[in-house]
């Protein structure tokens, strides 16, 4: 059992996923009830599979620790927002898909489907778009239909997996508002900052090297704030240590050649370096960071890369031509403005295809596009192969150098991207960004799933771009350190 105050606890839970691919060690750490916690952790460290754990302990079903136990509170409900809409789900219609969080037939599901839509403040009534299919809505307004098809079950503990991906500024504030009037429990992984500032009182890090849980109480800063402190104080305790070690190294080498007694003085100084030796921690290892990269662009163009006439929005569910005049060319930057639902991931889709209504590329042009769903990717290829695919040189070496610059190592060439954390398939599309060196880049939301360190080092490169750039973000912070030559808002 979790105990009287704990909903959920883990006891010495060991998990990996094939041979050699070690997530958890032995991993302790309960959960009260009614707190507001947040997973933390670097990009494929195994957060996600952690919710897939308790998933599967409270449905007996999915993935099954390797040793150890998880135990939730006796009838407690769990109901989990994954990231992504799974792919064999995005066909069904909105009724569907909320019909799916049952195991019976709910007869009475469409004043429950609006209740839910109205919490994660999605526009529209199912009696108007209960018959849509899930795909021909934007990812903003997917990621609340992922939230809204978790509420609906109303589960005592609720799971959420990255919520704000695609979210827009007023989606984050109607879901922080929410969450912290929720009155049960609530666990969260995202990379926000602010957002998770905003509500946590505890957070559980995973530790990728030891593949431990470090828990802490507080909010997201004080728990940064606790953790820097602690290795400086693990650095200046070892440093202290390594000194006095080095005296009685120096001290036994001076007595050893002296002879006679001296050599048993040497000795016993030898064994309190030793002992001394023991006593040093091993400090906590911080995430690691990307290194900082250029995208090269395309070299040989230097007249207009992209030109755009008019483009189409959805007004009320329907497309409406607009005009504008907007001409590309080389070292400059057009961020893409506008509410979920309104169209920018539509319109970056038909501008990256070319298949754009009033708009054309010159020929030629590399095209690099970054897809928020990471669709571009074929899940099928290996790490390696993708890569390769997108180099413009197909030179092995730099391959690999650029993939280690990205935290993608020797041992997960061989992984297929399907295989990989949402976090680890963005830094791909990036390492193939780099390697295809396009004269035109396209993203959509590229801060999506990438850990919050990475980020600053992201921004620092596409402001260096000297291609032709068209950007959608909705993190201000992250927009703000990105040289925007011109703004396009889609709303106006």
């Amino acid at each position: 059992m979790a105990g009287p105050d704990a909903v959920l606890r883990f006891d010495e839970v060991s998990f990996e996923y094939g041979h050699n691919k070690p997530i958890l060690d032995e991993v302790d750490f309960s959960v009260r009830r009614g707190s507001k916690i947040t997973i933390m952790g670097q990009n494929g460290a195994g957060k996600s599979t952690i919710f897939q754990l308790i998933v599967g302990a409270a449905h007996r079903s999915g993935p099954k620790p390797e040793s150890g136990q998880i135990s939730i509170g006796a009838g407690l409900t769990i109901a989990i927002s994954r990231q992504v809409i799974p792919r064999q789900d995005v066909e069904l219609s909105v009724r569907d898909f909320f019909q799916r969080c049952f195991k019976e037939k709910m007869y009475d599901i469409d004043p429950r489907i609006d209740t839910v839509l109205d919490a994660v403040d999605f526009p529209g009534r199912v009696e108007k778009i209960g018959g849509r299919t899930v795909k021909s809505f934007s990812g903003g307004q997917q990621a609340r239909l992922l939230l809204a098809s978790a509420l609906i079950q109303d589960p005592d503990i609720l799971l959420l997996d990255e919520p704000t991906n695609n979210l827009d500024k007023a989606g984050i504030a109607h879901l922080t508002h929410f969450l912290k009037n929720y009155g049960k429990t609530v666990i969260v992984i995202s990379h926000d900052a602010e957002f998770l500032n905003s509500f946590t009182d505890g957070v559980l890090y995973l530790d990728v090297h030891t593949k431990k849980i470090e828990q802490y109480q507080g909010d997201y800063y004080d728990v940064l704030k606790d953790i820097t402190a602690r290795v400086e104080r693990e650095n200046r305790a070892n440093a202290l240590l390594q000194k006095e070690i080095q005296a009685k190294k120096d001290q036994a080498n001076m007595f050893s050649n002296k002879g006679g007694q001296m050599r048993l003085v040497a000795k016993r100084m030898r064994e309190k370096a030793e002992e001394l030796e023991e006593d040093i921690v091993e400090v906590r290892k911080e995430d690691k960071t990307i290194r900082p990269f250029v995208i090269q662009a395309q070299p040989e163009f230097t007249g207009v890369i992209m030109e755009i006439k008019s483009y189409k929005i959805f007004k009320d569910h329907k497309p409406v031509k607009r005009t504008c005049s907007i001409k590309l060319k080389r070292k400059q930057h057009l961020l893409l403005k506008g509410p979920n639902g309104i169209g920018k991931s539509t319109l970056l889709e038909s501008l990256a295809s070319g298949k754009a209504e009033g708009a054309t590329i010159s020929d030629g042009v590399r095209v690099g596009y970054y897809r928020q769903d990471f669709s571009t990717l074929n899940f099928e290829d290996t790490v390696y192969e993708s890569l390769l695919s997108a180099s413009a040189t197909h030179i092995e070496q730099n391959i690999r150098s650029v993939a280690a610059g990205f935290l993608i190592h020797a041992d997960m060439m061989d992984t297929k991207i399907g295989a990989l954390s949402e976090g680890q398939k963005g830094l791909v599309a990036f390492a193939r960004l780099v390697l295809q060196k396009p004269g035109l880049l396209i993203l959509d939301e590229p801060t999506n799933h990438i850990n919050f360190r990475h980020i600053p080092v992201i921004a620092e490169a596409l402001d260096a771009y000297e291609g032709a750039m068209i950007l959608v973000s909705h993190v201000p912070e992250f927009v703000a350190d990105i040289r925007v030559d011109e703004v396009l808002d889609l709303e106006r």
